[in-house]
């Protein structure tokens, strides 16, 4: 790829800062559309949560397929696919005349929303050669997802409650179509030099196992015990098929030598458990606000701006922190504040008191700010730049799988509390044990911060680059032969 003028490599930057800033709103506007959603498509808990987790439950399917294809046949193409995509399932959700439909045209969205965060990566690291440069675009494009965080709840607030809930999914065709003619415009094509080979057979293993499991536990409350079984026995299987299949292939979907690295298992471990907390924290909030509390949609993002506002202040700060004292010291802080703010909720009823509310979500806040930074750069800590990419599109997944898992079992917790009694009665206690599970994410995030981020953890991690590397080396020579 051709070297770019300053100007030109900042102007590639922001658009795939555009397609990161849509795809990211769009979780967290969503989420303060819920009840009204509920209301006028008559969804029960486990309808609100596919909502959520169709999408989720896609975009982790598939981010390293459309990571390993645009290195294959080109960045630029797919990225381009996936904003058409990604557009035009957000108009189709805009229309949707039921739940079902709703949940289809989700899943629409995120399967172009696995083409565009991976791969505008893959963009931002091939326009940056110098390091320097590269890391401070790195940092613009992080702050992005805390510019969404902060702004999610308000901008959502304002449309649902003047416009309904559609309108929140107006606002990525603007976004998306100028993306889309910047990127025709200005951003180079660009490929790997040696792309991966596909992986069909590990990809539908992959699906089968986060689909099937992600099923058994949202349906597990009102479906017979049977089904909920066998759907967990799929799992079960196709995660014994990953295991046996996966080490056989030259380039598996994913290499399970990887977690021998104690910094990579735990920075996956960890990003399941903070995008978990994270995805349950905003589903019980919303429907606490405005369920129980009877606020509307904009007095509800309101309510959890603190939150937001300690995302947007600590993501930036637990980013230089990393880059000055290593990983340890922001996950530390993120395990103990996510911890601190689960308690407060699950043994003192946070949620009855304005004054704990709102400690609650600053808390909370300061968690999800300070431990976003740390997880990629705990992914890759020791690997071989080769192996980077991969490693990075792993804690990606696992962020997403995160997502989906916390929406899933914490939602199903509190449909079974509610039952069919009024949701102002019997929230706080129906909820405790989402937030205890919330809080069991923090003290996971805390301990694992601590074992893999330390000097055994490292040496894990040189042992795991050092094989990768032999391999690598024994790869062409195992071809020719």
């Amino acid at each position: 790829m051709p070297e770019l003028s300053p100007r030109r490599r900042m102007l590639v930057l922001a658009i795939c800062c555009m397609s990161l800033l849509i795809v990211s709103l769009d979780n967290t506007v969503l989420n303060v559309a819920l009840p009204s959603m509920q209301k006028e498509l008559h969804a029960s808990v486990a309808g609100l949560q596919w909502t959520i987790d169709a999408y989720t439950l896609v975009l982790a399917s598939l981010l390293m397929l459309s990571g390993s294809t645009a290195d294959r046949i080109g960045r630029k193409k797919i990225f381009q696919a996936g904003l058409v995509l990604f557009t035009l399932g957000s108009v189709l959700c805009s229309l949707a005349p039921n739940l079902e439909s709703l949940i289809a045209f989700r899943m629409v969205q995120a399967v172009g929303g696995s083409m565009l965060n991976p791969v505008a990566m893959s963009i931002i690291t091939n326009t940056f050669t110098d390091p320097r440069e590269r890391a401070r675009a790195i940092g613009a494009w992080g702050a992005v997802v805390g510019i969404s965080m902060a702004a999610g709840p308000i901008v959502g607030g304002v449309l649902v409650d003047s416009v309904g809930w559609r309108s929140i999914f107006w606002i990525n065709l603007p976004v998306g179509l100028a993306a889309l003619l910047l990127t025709l415009r200005y951003v180079p094509e660009s490929r790997a030099p040696k792309a991966r080979r596909p992986d069909p057979v590990g990809q539908l293993l992959v699906i089968a196992l986060l689909g099937s499991l992600t099923y058994a536990i949202i349906e597990a409350p009102d479906s017979p015990a049977p089904r909920t079984l066998a759907f967990g026995a799929v799992a079960l299987a196709a995660l014994t098929g990953l295991l046996v299949y996966e080490p056989r292939r030259t380039e598996p979907l994913i290499d399970l030598r990887f977690f021998r690295s104690a910094p990579f298992s735990g920075a996956t471990v960890v990003a399941i458990s903070a995008f978990a907390a994270l995805s349950g924290f905003l589903f019980l909030s919303t429907l606490y606000l405005q369920n129980v509390r009877g606020l509307d949609a904009l007095h509800a993002g309101l309510w959890m701006l603190p939150m937001a506002a300690m995302c947007f202040v600590c993501a930036p700060l637990s980013g230089r922190l990393v880059g000055s004292r290593g990983p340890r010291l922001s996950l530390l802080i993120a395990g103990v504040a996510t911890t601190a703010s689960g308690v407060l909720f699950a043994a003192f009823e946070a949620e009855t008191s304005n004054v704990t509310l709102v400690i609650g979500y600053v808390l909370f806040g300061i968690g999800f700010g300070f431990v976003n930074a740390p997880i990629t750069n705990t992914a890759v800590s020791g690997m071989p730049r080769a192996q980077a990419g991969v490693a990075a599109a792993v804690a990606s997944t696992s962020r997403q799988i995160g997502g989906t898992l916390g929406v899933a079992v914490i939602g199903a917790v509190l449909a079974a509390g509610v039952g069919s009694s009024p949701y102002r009665d019997v929230f706080v206690a129906a909820a405790r044990p989402g937030w205890w599970i919330i809080t069991a994410c923090g003290v996971l995030v805390l301990v694992l911060g601590a074992l893999t981020s330390g000097s055994w953890a490292r040496r894990t991690a040189e042992r795991t680059a050092l094989q990768l590397q032999e391999k690598e080396i024994s790869q062409p020579t195992a071809s020719r032969a």
